[in-house]
């Protein structure tokens, strides 16, 4: 059997993360990336046993996914799947997009909400066609749900994103391991809202995520070294 570790990043999701655990009904190994939060996120894991990695200062989704990746490396596990902490990712696609990165030989699978599906005209997935529009033209793959937070990474890309500098969990890092050899899949999921607290990506904080996005797909990402998988 393979092994698959749920990297679960975590900050500031007191009202959340006990939900985020429960759905997943005992059936997957976890871990809580605790991203230095200062709510009681630290203190509801510690009274319920969950596994966290306590990130004392807050890292940002980067370093945090980063510091995760390098425990699940380590740990020897197969797989490694982003899920996040606000409760709008569901436990029950887990294994069907591992089974289709096994059967497809994918290195990479996002959970897509966009394939039998068009997306809404809003700006947030105005944004999102945007950056798919870029990792098309930069590597001649299509990603419909490029903005998907829900990903799932084989070893040899857990490998490379646990210990080299600049390989966030976004849609620019997928795009510049595609240019590296990495084989992307996507998978059907539906996805829920977050119920407590609030995302980061406000609309103002939406348009600079964008535009950073576009930026490194385009040129920073141009110019660097590939590395073949």
């Amino acid at each position: 059997m393979k092994k698959i570790l749920l990297i679960i990043p975590a900050y500031n999701e007191a009202g959340n993360i006990e939900k985020v655990i429960s759905g997943l009904k005992g059936e997957y190994d976890y871990i809580i990336a605790n991203d230095g939060s200062i709510d009681d996120t630290v203190k509801i894991c510690r009274e319920r046993n969950y596994n966290i990695l306590d990130i004392p200062i807050n890292l940002g989704l980067a370093g945090a996914f980063q510091t995760a990746l390098q425990y699940a490396y380590e740990k020897g596990y197969d797989y490694a799947i982003q899920f996040d902490g606000d409760g709008q990712h569901r436990s029950e696609y887990i294994n069907g997009m591992m089974k289709f990165a096994e059967e497809e030989k994918y290195n990479i699978v996002i959970g897509s909400r966009f394939i039998a599906e068009k997306k809404p005209l809003n700006p947030r997935m105005i944004g999102s066609r945007l950056i798919s529009a870029l990792i098309k033209i930069v590597t001649g793959v299509k990603i419909q749900d490029s903005t998907s937070g829900m990903r799932l990474f084989d070893r040899s890309v857990m490998k490379r994103m646990a210990y080299e500098a600049n390989m966030a969990p976004e849609p620019d890092t997928i795009a510049y391991l595609i240019k590296c050899g990495a084989k992307v899949g996507e998978y059907p999921v539906e996805m829920g809202g977050r119920e407590f607290g609030e995302s980061y990506l406000n609309f103002a904080n939406s348009i600079k995520y964008m535009w950073r996005i576009c930026f490194s797909i385009l040129l920073l990402h141009a110019v660097r070294e590939r590395k073949e998988l």
